[in-house]
Order: structure tokens, then C-alpha cells, then sequence
């Protein structure tokens, strides 16, 4: 079913050792990412990496708010809040 739409909140750690998505102990969702927060290239990465650690196409995730910031909030289209909480919980695993 089309035009879902769900959101969460990450918060990003640029220039990581790895690209990664994991789940701190207050729930909150962090992603690092390899990239240098320079021309969009950290941004760019987040979606490479949520897309890769959630299993959905890049084209499903969109930065809502928080583009110049460590704190971000992410919208994915054609899935709901349920769906959502699901597909986090099978494949982000815990700090």
C-alpha cells in the first residue's frame, strides 16, 4: 500500500571508522558514517547506510530536517509506523 509515510530521529557521527547503525541504550537510533560533513557527502551516506542496515531502497528515505545537523530527521515513504518499528527492531541491533 502506497503513500505511508513514517519518521524517525537519528542523531549522526561523521567521520566513523565504519558505517554503521545502531540502537543506544535510550532508544535512540545512531548512525555512523565514513563520510566528512563537506557538500553533502555525510548526508548522502546516511541514507547509503540506513538503506543498507534497514533493508529498503534509498529511494524510500528522505532527510526531513537536520541536513547541516548531527541530529536528523528521517522520513520513509511506503512504510507505516508499525512496519517501521519492526523492520528497526529485526535489523538494528543494540550499542
Amino acid at each position: 500500500m502506497q503513500g505511508k509515510e513514517s519518521f524517525f530521529y537519528i542523531s549522526v557521527k561523521p567521520n566513523s571508522a565504519q558505517n554503521s547503525v545502531l540502537l543506544s541504550v535510550d532508544n535512540g537510533i545512531e548512525v555512523r558514517v565514513t563520510a566528512q560533513p563537506v557538500d553533502g557527502k555525510a548526508n548522502k551516506a546516511v541514507i547509503e547506510t540506513l538503506s543498507n542496515a534497514l533493508k529498503l531502497p534509498k529511494s524510500r528515505f528522505l532527510i526531513d530536517k537536520g541536513e547541516g545537523s548531527k541530529l536528523k530527521k528521517i522520513v520513509v515513504k511506503d512504510v507505516s509506523n508499525d512496519e517501521l518499528a519492526e523492520i528497526i527492531k529485526k535489523n538494528i541491533k543494540a550499542k
